[in-house]
């Protein structure tokens, strides 16, 4: 767990992710079209990844990625953050965090 949380307070934005989840990938394009550049930690080509997945289900998160954080704060996982670009305040959220600037 606290290397998770470690991790997601380094960088404004950071995505914990697999390299074969669609999702994943798609969130994460998301946030550089909307001009973030997140910290992407893929669980499955990292030394730690199946400890720091259960501490991402441990904190909710269902299915265990794509797990967004922003301002070092977890977001939740794709729906959540679609959820938030659909209804405007994903873009706010990551101005608020200094993860964009405009």
């Amino acid at each position: 767990m606290d290397r998770v949380r470690d991790l997601a307070s380094k960088k404004a934005a950071v995505v914990f992710t697999k390299s074969s989840c669609y999702m994943c990938h798609s969130i994460t394009q998301l946030f550089y079209e909307l001009g973030a550049s997140p910290a992407v930690h893929e669980l499955d080509n990292d030394a730690y990844g199946r400890e720091m997945e259960w501490a991402l289900r441990s904190l909710g998160c269902t299915p265990s990625v794509p797990a967004v954080f922003i301002g070092g704060k977890f977001v939740g996982s794709a729906k959540d953050v679609i959820s938030l670009h659909v209804d405007g305040s994903l873009k706010q959220k990551l101005k608020d965090a200094k993860a964009i600037w405009f």
